[in-house]
């Protein structure tokens, strides 16, 4: 019975929802996850798409704000786009992450490209590339009148009495388009496998979207304008939560087709207005944090036919500018009488010049070059303290140090792909890449200056309870690696395959910490945690992903039964000793398929390995092995109307996700011991979609 007024709920809320099931394929390392409109999704986080993709996994945040992990590389080392657009998160937390302004029903595409990079799908990252595509605009064919469509779609889950909507809807002729989505999603604090409670994990978010086109003649001209709102989010694994968040952009792209090949341009304007503070029950108190980001930029690429294959060259330029201040409390000796000045006219900008070849050399081989070289200039302004009271000396001596350093730095990174793939026959193929890539510190990284305990903590976008401070001396991170991926398969798309990808990364002057000091977090004895500097270390990371998939059974009577699934391997490790943060253990997915007419059903098993191989300068927590069973089922009911329903994790496990990171805003009320983030219970998920 507690999942009824989930239930009633739900039912007041109908009209209808967008459902997801993706469809996958992985050839040279990439995944493309397309068709989102097709199969079921209950999830609220974008980031959370690919969570069935063989070395993906999204780190613990708010309700709609996961950072994603790849290979064990995770956010900034990640390229992140959305509809071209760079964006950065404009806080000291990352709770407005890329993926977070983008509703999953808003997409379309995703495309995930893991390990080795192409030069001409992004710079600035070492771990790989997440392409997301909202709606693309539809027109009518030539001479067919004006054509309109449109989508309203609802779904829930019992696990946050949580409700999504989403509406979308279009109009056009064969050369003018006008569509509109808009979604919104809202969420509890969702209960353990135990019953209880995870405190400050509520949630609400508010996306809107238009798109403009026009085309004609081979060309196509797209104006994307969208506003989104989270009035609040609670983040369990963080000292804060988020109390505001606007975001406004502006996205204008062409593309032109010519007898020379194909030019594309964009230009793109993004700002975000952020606070962090205190709203849940359990966390008491006033202290303001605002961040003000805006992300502007353009992009431009040709692609020219060659007699084998095709060139591509390209210019891009992106400039991120942050200011992040805390208002002084009234009455506080601590926080006040002055702003405290974290991060002040903060610039970021990257000039970019690429240049990438891909040759067809006979009916077997394929190869793609290519380098990129980018310029990243970055500087900050002058900082404060709150005060200059015995309370605020370490701040106030760490403000007038940093604020006599030349702060100004240049990085010139050149990033260089070489990728070729081998096709002996139709029912194999083999591909190999290496790559050697570079990324420069984000401003947090590099500006971040406070040395009080309060202060350090409120940097932090790893969940962990430790407080951070940047380093204006260090280097940009450089990635060496070497991938191979095996691809057997027969018998089409329904047939069957079994791909098998290792991975061997060596990064040097990889962005980790160096211990400075222990505090105990909220001053509690049983807590334990570190005061870190980042600092640049020389690190390795290396596994092996394995997906498969295996018809079982077919006939016109029962359908079509499949066997699928996958399994990933993750290890990370400083060369002076110790463990990677947020390195996923040995996990896989094992799911049986059916579809019969116009229902599709599944049953999973999800497995985690123990994890013991933690960072223990950051105090991360071992967490136990599990198996999550999750059952899901869609049918068409005609063709305007879709129902779909599942349970995720069927048997109620209590488990604590390896990524969670601690759970801070229960410490109090777990008398005071620090414990890894709960995930989790039992879910009854619905939605319900309807097309006209």
């Amino acid at each position: 019975m507690k999942h009824l007024p989930f239930l009633i709920s739900l039912a007041i809320a109908m009209p209808a929802v967008a459902q997801t099931r993706p469809e996958e394929v992985m050839p040279e390392m990439k995944v493309i996850v397309a068709g989102v409109r097709e199969g079921y999704r209950p999830a609220a986080d974008t980031a959370q798409m690919l969570s069935s993709t063989p070395g993906y996994s999204v780190a613990a945040g708010g309700g709609v704000s996961g950072l994603p992990v790849v290979n064990g590389f995770a956010d900034d080392r990640l390229k992140i786009r959305i509809d071209g657009m760079e964006l950065t998160s404009a806080c000291a937390n990352h709770m407005n992450a890329p993926l977070s302004y983008i509703d999953p029903q808003q997409v379309q595409r995703i495309r995930l490209i893991a390990g080795v990079t192409p030069v001409s799908a992004g710079g600035d990252s070492i771990g790989g590339t997440i392409e997301v595509q909202s709606n693309a605009p539809v027109f009518a064919q030539p001479g067919a009148g004006l054509l309109t469509q449109g989508s309203l779609a609802v779904s829930g889950r019992s696990v946050n009495n949580s409700v999504a909507t989403s509406v979308n809807a279009s109009a056009a002729s064969d050369t003018l388009s006008i569509g509109y989505s808009g979604a919104t999603t809202r969420g509890h604090s969702y209960e353990d496998g135990h019953g209880n409670k995870v405190l400050a994990s509520m949630y609400e978010s508010i996306n809107q979207a238009i798109v403009l086109a026009a085309k004609g003649d081979g060309q196509q001209l797209t104006l994307r304008a969208g506003v989104q709102h989270i009035p609040y989010q609670g983040f369990p694994n963080q000292y804060m939560d988020m109390t505001d968040n606007h975001g406004q952009f502006a996205n204008l792209a062409y593309q032109g087709t010519f007898a020379w090949g194909v030019f594309d341009a964009r230009a793109y304007w993004q700002q975000t207005d952020h606070e962090m503070g205190f709203f849940s029950p359990e966390r008491k108190g006033a202290m303001p944090m605002i961040t003000h980001g805006r992300n502007t930029g353009y992009a431009l690429m040709a692609s020219l036919p060659t007699a084998a294959g095709e060139l591509r060259l390209g210019q891009e330029w992106h400039g991120f500018r942050l200011d992040d201040h805390w208002p002084a409390v009234p009455g506080s000796m601590m926080m006040g009488p002055r702003t405290y000045l974290n991060i002040n006219d903060g610039k970021r900008d990257r000039t970019v010049l690429f240049g990438e070849l891909e040759t067809r050399h006979d009916g077997r081989w394929t190869s793609v070059l290519g380098v990129r070289g980018e310029s990243v200039r970055m500087d900050a302004g002058d900082v404060q303290a709150y005060g200059t009271n015995m309370m605020n000396m370490p701040d106030l001596m760490a403000a007038r140090a940093f604020n006599a350093r030349s702060r100004s730095r240049r990085d010139t990174n050149i990033d260089a792909t070489a990728q070729a793939t081998f096709t002996p026959d139709l029912a194999s193929s083999y591909a190999f890449a290496l790559a050697r890539k570079v990324r420069s510190p984000n401003l947090y990284e590099r500006y971040s200056w406070g040395r009080g305990s309060m202060a350090m903590t409120m940097t932090n976008w790893f969940g962990d309870g430790n407080g951070y401070v940047g380093s204006i001396d260090l280097k940009p991170e450089t990635a060496y690696t070497a991938a191979f991926t095996a691809d057997w398969h027969g018998g089409g798309e329904e047939g069957w395959f079994l791909r098998v990808n290792p991975y061997y990364s060596k990064v040097d002057n990889y962005i980790d910490v160096d211990v400075l000091a222990s505090f105990h977090p909220y001053m509690k004895m049983g807590a334990n945690g570190n005061l870190l500097r980042f600092a640049n270390h020389d690190a390795k990371l290396y596994g092996a992903n394995v997906a498969w998939q295996l018809p079982l059974a077919s006939s016109a009577r029962w359908g079509r039964f499949m066997a699928t699934g996958n399994a990933a391997y993750t290890r990370g490790k400083r060369s002076d000793g110790g463990d990677l943060y947020r390195m996923m253990p040995f996990n896989a997915l094992l799911a049986v398929e059916h579809r019969l007419g116009a229902w599709n059903s599944r049953i999973e098993t999800k497995i985690v390995a123990r994890k013991d191989k933690v960072d223990a300068r950051r105090f991360e927590p071992e967490t136990g092995g599990y198996a999550l069973v999750n059952l899901r089922s869609s049918v068409a009911l005609n063709k305007m109307a879709s129902l779909s329903a599942g349970v995720s994790n069927l048997f109620n496990r209590a488990y604590a996700d390896p990524l969670g990171g601690v759970y801070l805003s229960g410490l109090k009320a777990n008398g005071g011991a620090l414990q890894a983030l709960p995930a989790e219970g039992r879910s009854i998920d619905v939605g319900l979609q309807l097309t006209f």
